[in-house]
């Protein structure tokens, strides 16, 4: 459905604003509250990554497990998952409107630890079909949108950094619960682990949503960066937000966006899903997960460099084609390991993982540069439910290329995943500048 935007003609608020001479009252107490804004941000996005994202393929080996389906079935499964989470991202903008961030949050990780128990305890195919239209739904919530709706309203200027610490709550989850699962499964079988684990994420979740979430800079007398409200500013600020657009739909750098997020998170996690099992046969159940830990420990380093470092004027579509490059090195290290050479099998994990957190975080930072602000919550919302409709069926269409192949690590998946992310990178680099042609300043 069409959506139009209205333009707010906010420009205080569209303008990046940079060092204040004034201090606001969301800078008294111990700095700039949007910062403890990013620290909740982060510990949100450890549980919902580790739960929600990297939680279902160490879950597709533990139901194989348990109940003996197939590869195809449960991965089937995960397709749900993550299909039912694209429906429900595309909808969080009037979720938020309507009953608020904070109780859109904890009903999320409500919706989530149900859904995880679900899979636990699923004894038949369409009971875990049907927990995982729970999980789905709940996870997003804790997610790439859900993380930017929380950050974004705080920070202009300094929204890269701001969102680059957030985002690396992401790879921590999946550093931490990679291992964690894996142990706890092991220690407390399927059902207890899900249990712990989704009780502790909801109490946690509550908490932050009750304590830090609920604030707003205009609730706390401040604007994006922790300028007070009326005064100046000076200092470099980032790309400033461009002329409003009628439709979404319509418009060529909302659809490069959104295609070229999609086209490279669907390789992104159809690799994800099975590359644990994959690499459970070279480095056992324990080595698989910590090899699983450190991708996600690069992916914080990839994130941190990226959203420290990136020059405020720097044309973010390259760095998101040249993220993409680093992944594909990593599969052809996988390619060349075959299934046995483990420092290969290493080295590929490794850059796969220095771009894992830069495929979520650089598009809302595009996002940021080309639109206004009002047309960047929907750009990010309606871009992430794209890319996940699309990558919901990566889990399925990877785990069909393992059955056809006797369910063994086969090249064919490491070459679609390559040529996914270099169509990725082709279609972001389609979409340069494009924006411009609206009008909007050069």
């Amino acid at each position: 459905m069409t959506h139009r935007i209205q333009d707010r003609r906010d420009t205080s608020r569209n303008m990046a604003p940079g060092v204040s001479s004034g201090v606001s009252p969301g800078t008294r107490a111990g700095g700039f509250y949007g910062w403890t804004v990013v620290a909740a941000a982060f510990a949100v996005a450890v549980f919902g990554w580790g739960v929600g994202f990297y939680g279902p393929p160490i879950f597709l080996k533990a139901v194989r497990d348990a109940r003996g389906w197939s590869v195809g079935l449960v991965s089937g499964a995960m397709t749900v998952h993550f299909l039912m989470g694209a429906f429900a991202v595309a909808n969080l903008p009037l979720a938020y409107r309507r009953f608020g961030l904070p109780r859109v949050t904890v009903a999320g990780a409500a919706s989530l630890a149900v859904g995880v128990v679900g899979w636990a305890l699923a004894a038949e195919p369409w009971q875990l079909f049907a927990a995982t239209v729970l999980s789905g739904i709940g996870w997003v919530a804790l997610g790439a949108a859900g993380i930017n709706a929380m950050v974004s309203p705080w920070f202009n200027r300094r929204r890269p950094a701001a969102l680059s610490m957030a985002y690396n709550g992401a790879s921590m989850g999946g550093t931490i619960f990679s291992p964690l699962w894996v142990a706890a499964i092991r220690w407390v079988g399927f059902p207890g682990a899900a249990i712990g684990i989704a009780a502790t994420m909801l109490c946690c979740v509550l908490f932050l949503s009750a304590r830090v979430l609920g604030r707003t800079p205009e609730s706390m007398g401040t604007v994006p960066d922790g300028e007070a409200v009326g005064t100046s500013s000076i200092g470099p600020a980032s790309p400033p937000p461009q002329a409003p657009v009628g439709s979404l739909w319509r418009d060529r750098a909302f659809l490069t966006l959104a295609l070229g997020m999609a086209v490279g998170l669907f390789a992104q996690i159809g690799l994800i899903a099975h590359l644990f099992s994959m690499l459970v046969p070279a480095l056992g159940a324990g080595g698989a997960g910590l090899a699983a830990g450190c991708s996600t420990a690069a992916a914080v380093l990839g994130r941190t460099l990226a959203g420290w470092f990136l020059p405020a004027d720097a044309d973010r579509r390259v760095v998101a084609a040249l993220n993409y490059g680093v992944q594909i090195a990593g599969c052809g290290a996988f390619l060349l390991a075959s299934g046995t050479n483990v420092p290969l099998l290493l080295a590929g994990t490794v850059l796969f993982g220095l771009g894992i957190g830069n495929t979520t975080s650089i598009p809302p930072l595009i996002a940021q540069a080309e639109f206004t602000r009002e047309d960047a919550s929907w750009a990010v919302a309606k871009a992430t439910a794209v890319s996940q409709a699309l990558y919901a069926l990566a889990p399925a269409v990877f785990g069909a290329i393992r059955d056809a192949a006797g369910g063994e690590a086969v090249p064919w998946l490491f070459v679609v995943a390559a040529g996914c992310q270099a169509a990725a990178a082709a279609v972001y680099l389609s979409g340069r500048r494009v924006w411009r042609t609206r009008g909007a300043p050069v």
